[in-house]
């Protein structure tokens, strides 16, 4: 990594150097890794499962939740797994077991110890699991070998974990670091490109704080969007770096004979410059239209999405979103140009719906976290290939989006939906803690957070035709002091907000900027949104960990959100037919498989496009009453 010099508005040496000592990490312990790796498998067994990648049978002559799985070699699996919401799958990792293949019956019997005649023992290997059950699985080589490669267990996060009452504590910022990503897809934590090294110093649950280096883009490869206010660049590097780091930046310059007139300023990450800008911009850098600056002296930590950064020095500045080229979850996390050009526009017409409504602006009082403004630097050669795949197309830019603290009213607080999934060491449930710390009974808590969460995502659905994707690191709830929801926060609009394809009165006016880059999808698919991100992506979830720890069965749960749901709906009778148009109560809702769209549909080819999520069957709609 390359030694940028710090600019010089300050210093703190509180901020640890990069790790480099190549010792094994502390957390690689038999025991830590073990645990994790039980949980990983299990996670594995319940999401094949649900995905109807692997067919579990009932096992003979046992209780209604032990199942079994024949593999390739004739071993079979053992587990006990309780069939939830939307048809899926919960298997309790210490009930795994293996059961060796029969003997064939003309071999001589082997050599047996007492108690190794074809009984079970415990199994907990994710790793053997692949080996014997490649075939079951019917993966390509060299998916199998990738996969192989980015099964991470979160050891790290089990060696550093605190418990339920502590994490109530933390600010937004610090809570970030100890989620354990996304509860769905199994390999939730590749990182493909990133070394352990770069690992611990860039993850967030490494929670280690780091500055940023700059770039000084030419004009003719760079171009700057940004909403009223900030349409000017200059206004928010006014508002992002301090007068010495900007007379520093503007010198650095200045001394090679350029003019900072025709230049804009940008963040860039450590390990993209490093791996992607020093290699393929390397004329750029030559001719002076790229020029490294210092890192600005603000101390910045990284978000679940991991190319976010929250600024930790100053919590009133923008957070920034950088591309990194790594194979993360679904996609290469770069950052597409158009997107990036597109999203102060975004923002500027997300708010305007959000201001122009009176239920979304002052009952709803919903926050949006905008991307107010962004700089993209251009490829001059691989944006003249559109057949080259997409992660090239995706390597240089920046956007700043509002950071949440100055839109939080005195004593609130604010944590991504995603921590509500959260189980301490203990097997205490964070939201156990939080329900026990309001003083509520657990479904009245539930009432709060349904009521906080669904009727602005109804609303901009259903009276407006436009639909969030609100999975658990894009949504954040909003407590008050007493730890009860109140309120909601978004963040993310041009990459998860999509628009119905019906020619509704209210969409007549979108910009046409906005319309080129938003998905446009069939009315009857778009409350797959709401289905997917968040009742299939953590209600199903929460509702199986309010139902053991907090004794509220999951029937009731899901009557809880149907009410939730019917209660909005009476609220604006004269949308009715928006109801039935954007129907959420149906009968069955097609199954999104992300598990089956990683593995079978991209593997990991590359493309021209970043995918998208296929359906395989339809599931059972927990809202629907007959």
């Amino acid at each position: 990594m390359p030694n940028f010099p710090v600019a010089p508005d300050a210093a703190d040496p509180a901020v640890p150097p990069s790790p480099q000592h190549p010792c094994t990490p502390p957390e690689l312990t038999r025991a830590t890794w073990d645990f994790a790796a039980r949980r990983l498998l299990a996670k594995m067994l319940g999401e094949f499962a649900y995905e109807e990648i692997i067919r579990p049978v009932p096992a003979p002559a046992a209780s209604g939740d032990a199942w079994t799985l024949a593999l390739d070699d004739g071993s079979s699996l053992g587990f006990r797994a309780r069939r939830r919401s939307y048809g899926s799958w919960h298997v309790t990792p210490d009930t795994i077991t293996l059961t060796p293949p029969a003997p064939e019956p003309t071999s001589p019997p082997a050599p047996t110890e007492p108690g190794d005649l074809g009984s079970p023992t415990a199994f907990g290997d994710p790793y053997a699991f692949l080996i014997r059950a490649r075939t079951l699985l019917g993966l390509d080589g060299p998916t199998l070998g990738h996969l192989v490669r980015e099964l991470t267990a979160d050891a790290r996060l089990d060696h550093t974990a605190l418990t339920a009452d502590v994490l109530a504590d933390l600010d937004y910022a610090a809570l970030e670091g100890h989620q354990t990503g996304h509860p769905w897809l199994v390999p939730n934590k590749g990182r493909i490109g990133l070394s352990a090294s770069d690992t611990a110093a860039w993850a967030p649950e490494a929670r280690t704080r780091q500055r940023l280096p700059w770039l000084a883009a030419h004009t003719s490869l760079a171009a700057y969007r940004g909403t009223a206010g900030l349409e000017d660049p200059a206004r928010l590097y006014t508002a992002e770096l301090g007068p010495v780091t900007r007379a520093t930046f503007d010198r650095c310059l200045r001394d090679r004979g350029l003019d900072p007139l025709h230049y804009l300023y940008l963040p860039v990450h450590p390990w993209q410059w490093d791996e992607v800008v020093l290699p393929l911009f390397a004329p750029a850098l030559a001719s002076g239209a790229l020029v490294p600056l210092p890192a600005d002296p603000d101390v910045r930590i990284p978000q679940q999405s991991v190319r976010t950064f929250l600024n930790l020095s100053r919590p009133d500045r923008h957070s920034v979103k950088l591309p990194l080229s790594v194979f993360n979850t679904m996609v290469w996390r770069g950052l597409p140009s158009d997107l990036a050009l597109a999203a102060p526009a975004v923002t500027a017409w997300i708010h305007s719906l959000r201001d122009g409504d009176p239920f979304l602006r002052d009952e709803c009082r919903v926050v949006l976290l905008g991307e107010v403004a962004s700089v993209t630097v251009r490829h001059p050669v691989y944006d003249e290939l559109p057949e080259v795949p997409y992660q090239y197309k995706e390597l240089l830019g920046a956007i700043w989006r509002e950071p949440l603290t100055g839109l939080l009213a005195p004593g609130e607080r604010a944590r991504t939906l995603a921590s509500l999934l959260h189980t301490d060491p203990r097997g205490r449930s964070f939201t156990a803690e939080l329900v026990a710390r309001s003083g509520l009974s657990p479904a009245v808590w539930l009432q709060h957070l349904f009521d906080a969460l669904l009727p602005p995502l109804l609303h901009f659905l259903y009276r407006y035709g436009t639909v969030f994707s609100p999975h658990g690191e894009n949504t954040i709830v909003i407590f008050d002091e007493h730890d009860v929801p109140v309120r909601l926060a978004v963040k993310d609009f041009v990459d998860d907000v999509n628009i119905t394809d019906e020619p509704l009165p209210e969409l007549e006016s979108l910009p046409d900027e906005v319309r080129a880059v938003l998905l446009t999808e069939p009315a009857d698919f778009l409350p797959q949104f709401i289905h997917s991100g968040l009742f299939v992506g953590v209600f199903r979830y929460l509702s199986a960990l309010c139902e053991d720890g907090l004794g509220v069965p999951e029937s009731e749960f899901w009557s809880l959100v149907r009410a939730e749901i019917l209660r909005h709906q009476a609220r604006f009778p004269e949308l009715k037919d928006r109801h039935e148009l954007f129907d959420l109560l149906g009968e069955r809702i097609g199954r999104l498989c992300l598990n089956r769209n990683r593995l079978y549909e991209d593997g990991y080819r590359d493309r021209p496009d970043r995918p998208h999520a296929v359906q395989h069957g339809t599931v059972p709609n927990p809202l629907y009453r007959p």
